[in-house]
């Protein structure tokens, strides 16, 4: 008996942080995930959990390396970190990675460089939805917590406009995903 209505609190407490989320969303449709999140007092996963069918594609913990390697040929892309504090961008070409000392390490002809915690990444989103009236497209590897470690945009030309060329790759990369 004690175990059904923890279970049932359980369950109401996950609809009651669903209803939440949507009310967000509807609100602001296309506005920034992590302000969603924080009005619904949700986490940034659960927004984007509750996109329209085909706006957010997750990929296993596993693809990691897949998904980095294929975002190496891209080009320059928009690297984004987004804390409380601070919303970072750094454009640039996503180097080649290698392991070691439990980091995945980042080192090349690029502003973008660094040290990542793979073993940190819960899951691989690829998110296509509006942002502000436009189309974006951004690959999200995000953490336990619900929040994204770190994003890669496909960027825009001099209109505006995603590029092309790197829209075509992040729409192949997302539907080798889409079906697993």
């Amino acid at each position: 008996m004690l175990r059904e209505a923890g279970m049932s609190a359980l369950a109401q407490s996950h609809n009651d942080r669903r209803e939440r989320a949507l009310a967000a969303l509807a609100e602001k449709p296309d506005g920034v995930v992590e302000a969603l999140a924080a009005k619904a007092d949700v986490t940034p996963a659960e927004i984007l959990e509750i996109l329209p069918q085909g706006s957010a594609v997750i990929a296993a913990r596993d693809a990691f390396a897949d998904i980095w390697t294929d975002m190496t040929g891209w080009g320059e892309v928009l690297f984004i970190v987004h804390t409380d504090d601070i919303v970072l961008e750094a454009e640039g070409s996503l180097p080649q990675g290698s392991e070691g000392h439990g980091w995945f390490n980042i080192h090349g002809d690029s502003p973008i460089g660094g040290h990542i915690r793979k073993d940190n990444c819960t899951s691989v989103t690829f998110v296509d939805r509006q942002f502000h009236g436009r189309r974006s497209c951004s690959v999200w590897f995000m953490n336990d917590k619900g929040s994204a470690m770190f994003k890669v945009f496909v960027r825009r030309d001099e209109k505006r406009e995603l590029i092309g060329e790197q829209l075509a790759k992040f729409e192949a990369l997302r539907d080798r995903y889409a079906g697993a």
